[in-house]
């Protein structure tokens, strides 16, 4: 799997979506290997977008298009500056729920002195559908030196800041504890609480 992330800062929030909608019902159709797009704009204003497709091979022939060279051209004027964008072919999805049915993502990035033994630890986590059943489902996508995104799918911000309020599992604590040992800084957090989940239909 691919993932390319795409951000920055926008001055009209209320321009981007009919852009977004615009790919939706007339690339998105023909976009071959495409598998789905999670975008939205924080309370600062800052737009965020995880589109994924099955190969890197696929997301290319989708730029190549001309008409994708059109549509960018509409979208990187709503931008104030030069939007930031990552690629990566380091994917993991996990499905506990429906992510398309969230009513709340949050996008967390970071950056760890040992990606091996982060994606070891995350792996070994103890399965949390019981106890937080507000989480939908994740992707994490890892980056050069260490760096990484996670975006989590929670049902609702409320069900998710009172899931955040519950006590953890012993086994889970002390992962959470060796993975802040081994990060870089502290993390960011971008809250997008009206997020716009799109999917092949």
């Amino acid at each position: 799997m691919f993932a390319q992330i795409i951000r920055g800062k926008v001055s009209d929030p209320t321009a981007v979506r009919p852009v977004v909608d615009r790919w939706m019902a007339e690339l998105g159709p023909t976009a071959k290997g495409w598998l789905g797009s999670t975008s939205g704009i924080t309370d600062g204003n800052e737009v965020f977008v995880l589109v994924r497709f099955e190969s890197e091979e696929a997301a290319q022939a989708n730029s190549d298009r001309t008409e994708q060279g059109v549509w960018w051209a509409d979208m990187e004027t709503l931008f104030d500056g030069q939007p930031t964008f990552q690629d990566s072919n380091d994917v993991q999805v996990d499905t506990s729920g429906d992510p398309d049915a969230a009513g709340f993502v949050q996008v967390m990035t970071g950056q760890v002195t040992d990606p091996d033994r982060a994606k070891q630890l995350m792996a070994e986590q103890p399965d949390m559908r019981t106890l937080r059943p507000d989480i939908l489902g994740s992707v994490s996508v890892g980056h050069e030196d260490g760096k990484w995104t996670m975006v989590i799918y929670f049902t609702s911000e409320a069900e998710a800041r009172e899931g955040e309020a519950k006590e953890m599992p012993p086994e889970a604590l002390k992962a959470m504890e060796e993975m802040q040992a081994l990060s870089v800084g502290q993390p960011e957090f971008l809250d997008l609480k009206s997020p716009w989940l799109d999917s092949p239909k």
